[in-house]
C-alpha cells in the first residue's frame, strides 16, 4: 500500500539525492492499481527501465493512462494506433503470477514479446496513450501524475517525463502530495482538479486541445542519425538502449536497482513455493460452493460430480482454502490405481503443493512419510500422501497413518471403494476428522451395507453435500455432446436354452409381489452364471464388426476409438476390482475383439490396454496424439484414466452397474480442442421370455434393469429418437416406457 512506502522528508524526489525519481516509480508501481500521467514526452523505453515495478503493476491488473505530446517514436506510434504487434494468443505471463519473472524479462528486452504484452494491455483498456497538441501554437509539456492503490492517492508534479533518459540520465525532480498527510485539503483539491482535467483529455473532450492521429506525429527515430540535429527536449524522449544489464547497473543507480531486484527475487521465490489455484481466474463458482457446503457440514461430505467436472481440482481447492487459513496443508488422498497416483501427483504439482509422498507396491515411501510425520509434530510442515486403496488398509501404512494429526484432510477418490473389502474394515479406526469423498457414482449397487458404511463415515447421504450432474455439465459445455446408438443383440439357440434353464431355477427364489429375489447364496451364483451368458453372447462379435466397418466407411479411419470388450469369467464390476484379464477366457475374448479391429484395415494401429500392459502411460500418450488408433480394454479404462481425445466408443460388455457405464461414458465425453462430437455404440442383449411361461414378469424386471443405462444414455444424447427406433419392439413386448417405467 502507498501508506507504507518511505518518502523523502521534503516530499521531493531529485536525481542527485538519495531519493531519485527511479526510486519513486519502483516503490509505487508494485502497490498501485492506476497511474495517470500528463506528460511532455513519453517513451516505452521507460517501461523497460522500470521492468521490475511494471511487471508487478501489470499483474496487479494495473491500468496506465498517458496523455503526451506529438513527439512519438515510430515503434510507439505503431503501439498506440495499430494492432500489428498483437499476438493471437493472450500472453499468459500477464495474468499468471507464477510467471512474474518471465514478464519482467519480457519488459526488459523490448522485443516482439514486449509489444505483444503492451498491445494486449491496450486492447483491454489497461494501457491508453493519447497524443495531444494545444490549439494554436506550442506543445503539451506538463509533467503531472496521479497514482491510486485502491484506498489512497498520490499527486505529483515536476520536471520529469516518463522516458528512459528522464528516469536515469537527466537532472530531474518531482514533488509529491499524499492524500493522508498534512495539507490534505490542498492535496485533495489538486487531485480533483487534475482528475477532472485528465478525464477530459483522455476522453478527447477538452476543447483547448487537438487529438492527433498517427500521421500527425513526429516520428523521430526513423533514422537514428537525425537525432543529432533534434531539439534537446525531443532527444530527451528517445528510447533507452542498453547493451547489457551489467552496463546498466554500473552506470545507473546500481545500489538502488540491485536492492529492488533482490526484493523482486525474494517475491518470485515466495510465489514459486506458495500453494495457489492453478488458474489465474481462480476456482469456479461451483467449486467455491462445494467448499462452502463441505465446511457447513463440519468438514465432511461427498462430492457427487460427473466425470469431467473437475472433482480433483474441487477437492484440492478445499486443501488450498485450509492452507490460506492455517498456513499449512496436510492431506491423505486414496486412489484405486497406480495410474491415478501419477495423475493426482500431477494435479498437486499444479497447485504448487510440495512434499508429495506416493504410496503403492511400486514405491519406497516409509522413510519419507516417517520424516514428515515426525517433523509436523514440532513445526508447521506441509505434505500430501497419495496412496492406493490396496496399500491403504495394510498394516505397514496404517502404522504411519495412525500417527497423523487428526486435522489432516482425507480425500477418497472413487469413494465407492471405501464400502467394500478390507478398506471398509478399517473405516471405524480412521481418526482424521476432515473427510471428502469423490465419485460420479457414490452408490454401490446391491450393497446397502457398504452404502450405509460410506454414508456414516462421511456423514452424508443423497443428494450429498455437493452434486454436479452430467446433464448440467453438458448444458454448460464442459463435456462433449454425443450421439448414442444402442444395438440389440440376440442369444443363439444354445445360449438361450442355457439362459432359460437358469431362469427356471431362479423362479423359485423370485417374489413377484416385490419384483426381487429372496436372499440366498444360490441366487448370487445363478445370477452370475446368467450374466456371463449375456456378457459373452456370440452374436456380439459380428455386430461389433458391422459397427466397425460402418464407422470406418463414414470416418475414413478409426482414430481415437475405445473398445470395451466383454469380460468372461468375472463380468461383475464389484467382484473383480483389480481390473485385469485374469484367466485364459478373458484373454481369448480381448484377443478376438482386437483381431477384428485389425481386420478392418491393415493401416489401423490397435493396442490392448490391460493391467498387464507395459508402458501404459506411453500407450495413452500415443493414443492421444494419434500414433495408436484404437484401444481395446476390459476395465482398465474405467476409473480415472484420462483419454480426452477419444471420439468413438463401442461398449461390447453388457453391464447393469450404473457406476461402470457412467464412468465409461465419462471417458469419451471429456473435451478436447479437436473434438467436435463423441459417438457411442452400445451392444444390448435382451432375451425374449415367452409370455406363456411363468417367468415373464421376472424377465421383464431383468430387461428393465438392463435398459437403465440405455435410458440414461439416450436421455442426454442429441439423437434420442434413434434409441426409440431401435428398442421399439422390445419396449412394446415387455410393456416398458423409456420415459416413465425406467
Amino acid at each position: 500500500m502507498l501508506k507504507y512506502i518511505k518518502y523523502p522528508p521534503t516530499k521531493t524526489y531529485h536525481s542527485d539525492s538519495e531519493y531519485p525519481i527511479l526510486k519513486f516509480y519502483l516503490d509505487i508501481l508494485p502497490e498501485i492499481k492506476t497511474l495517470d500521467l500528463e506528460l511532455g514526452y513519453f517513451s516505452s523505453g521507460a517501461i523497460s527501465v522500470l521492468a521490475i515495478g511494471m511487471a508487478q503493476f501489470i499483474q496487479n491488473d494495473g491500468v496506465l493512462r498517458i496523455v503526451t505530446n506529438e513527439s512519438i517514436s515510430e515503434k510507439d506510434a505503431d503501439l498506440i494506433f495499430d494492432d500489428t504487434h498483437v499476438s493471437e494468443k493472450k500472453p499468459d505471463y500477464i495474468t499468471d503470477n507464477t510467471k512474474l519473472d518471465e514478464l519482467k524479462r519480457v519488459l526488459e528486452q523490448r522485443e516482439n514479446h514486449f509489444y505483444n504484452c503492451l498491445s494486449f494491455l491496450k486492447q483491454n483498456d489497461r494501457l491508453i496513450i493519447q497524443p495531444v497538441k494545444p490549439k494554436g501554437s506550442g506543445i503539451a509539456h506538463n509533467k503531472i501524475g496521479l497514482a491510486y492503490d485502491g484506498e489512497n492517492k498520490i499527486y505529483y508534479s515536476g520536471s520529469a517525463n516518463f522516458t528512459g533518459n528522464a528516469l536515469l540520465n537527466n537532472a530531474e525532480n518531482i514533488d509529491v502530495s499524499l492524500d493522508w498527510n498534512e495539507g490534505i485539503d490542498t492535496t485533495n483539491n489538486k487531485i480533483r482538479d487534475f482528475s477532472e482535467r485528465f478525464e477530459k483529455l483522455i476522453n478527447k473532450e477538452h476543447k483547448n486541445y487537438t487529438y492527433l492521429e498517427k500521421d500527425e506525429l513526429t516520428n523521430y527515430i526513423k533514422d537514428k542519425g537525425i537525432t543529432k540535429n533534434l531539439d534537446e527536449l525531443i532527444s530527451d524522449s528517445l528510447d533507452l538502449e542498453l547493451t547489457s544489464r551489467e552496463q546498466f547497473y554500473s552506470k545507473n543507480l546500481s545500489k538502488e536497482f540491485k536492492a529492488k531486484n533482490d526484493e523482486f527475487e525474494e517475491k518470485i521465490e515466495k510465489i514459486k513455493s506458495t500453494p495457489r489455484f492453478p488458474f489465474p481466474s481462480g476456482p469456479r463458482e461451483y467449486q467455491k460452493e462445494a467448499y462452502q457446503a463441505w465446511v457447513k457440514n463440519d468438514y465432511k461430505g461427498i462430492f457427487a460430480m460427473a466425470t469431467g467436472t473437475g472433482k480433483t481440482i474441487t477437492a484440492l481447492n478445499c486443501v488450498l482454502e485450509g492452507y490460506k487459513e492455517k498456513g499449512v496443508y496436510k492431506a491423505v488422498i486414496i486412489v484405486p490405481t497406480i495410474e491415478l497416483i501419477d495423475q493426482w501427483k500431477e494435479e498437486c504439482n499444479r497447485f504448487n503443493y510440495r512434499n508429495i509422498i506416493t504410496v503403492s507396491s511400486k514405491t519406497k515411501w516409509s522413510d519419507s512419510l516417517s520424516f514428515f510425520n515426525t517433523a509436523s509434530k514440532y513445526i508447521d510442515t506441509s505434505f500430501i500422501v497419495v496412496v492406493t486403496y490396496a496399500s491403504f488398509h495394510r498394516k505397514k501404512f496404517q502404522d504411519y497413518f495412525r500417527e497423523l494429526s487428526n486435522d489432516t484432510i482425507l480425500i477418497a477418490d472413487e469413494t465407492h471403494n471405501m464400502g467394500a473389502g478390507k478398506v471398509s474394515e478399517v473405516l471405524p479406526t480412521i481418526h482424521l476428522k476432515n473427510r471428502i469423498g469423490l465419485s460420479a457414482t457414490p452408490n454401490r449397487k446391491y450393497d446397502e451395507i457398504g452404502n450405509k458404511s460410506i454414508e456414516a463415515f462421511f456423514d452424508d447421504k443423497p443428494p450429498y453435500v455437493y452434486s454436479f450432474s452430467m446433464k448440467k455439465a453438458l448444458d454448460m459445455g464442459w463435456l462433449s455432446k454425443f450421439k448414442y446408438y444402442p444395438h440389440l443383440v440376440e442369444l443363439d439357440s444354445e445360449e438361450l436354452r442355457a439362459y432359460y434353464e437358469i431362469s427356471q431355477v431362479l423362479m423359485k427364489f423370485f417374489d413377484s409381489n416385490t419384483g426381487t429375489y429372496k436372499k440366498d447364496p444360490v441366487v448370487e451364483i445363478l445370477l452370475l452364471k446368467r450374466k456371463r451368458i449375456i456378457h459373452k453372447a456370440k452374436s456380439k462379435l459380428p455386430k461389433f464388426k458391422e459397427i466397425l466397418l460402418s464407422e470406418y466407411k463414414k470416418r475414413g479411419s478409426l482414430k481415437y476409438s475405445l473398445i470395451y470388450v466383454p469380460e468372461g469369467k468375472y463380468p461383475d464390476f464389484d467382484i473383480d476390482d483389480d481390473n485385469s484379464a485374469k484367466d485364459e477366457e478373458d484373454a481369448d475374448l480381448i484377443n478376438k475383439y482386437t483381431k477384428e479391429v485389425s481386420n478392418v484395415d491393415f493401416s489401423i494401429m490397435v493396442k490392448q490396454f490391460t493391467a498387464k500392459s507395459k508402458d501404459r502411460d506411453k500407450i495413452l500418450s500415443d493414443f492421444g496424439i494419434g500414433n495408436i488408433d484404437v484401444l481395446t480394454s476390459m476395465k482398465c479404462l474405467d476409473e480415472g484414466v484420462d483419454v480426452p481425445r477419444s471420439e468413438l466408443a463401442i461398449f461390447c460388455a453388457s453391464t447393469g452397474n450404473p457406476r461402470q457405464f457412467i464412468q465409461r461414458r465419462g471417458r469419451v465425453l471429456r473435451l478436447h480442442p479437436d473434438k467436435r462430437i463423441a459417438i457411442i455404440h452400445d451392444l444390448v442383449v435382451v432375451p425374449k421370455a415367452d409370455k406363456d411361461e411363468g417367468y415373464y414378469d421376472m424377465e421383464r424386471n431383468i430387461v428393465k434393469r438392463e435398459l437403465e443405462r440405455v435410458v440414461d444414455f439416450s436421455a442426454l444424447a442429441i439423437n434420442k429418437i434413434d434409441t426409440y427406433i431401435e428398442l421399439e419392439e422390445v419396449l412394446d413386448y415387455y410393456n416398458l416406457n423409456l420415459e416413465k417405467d425406467n
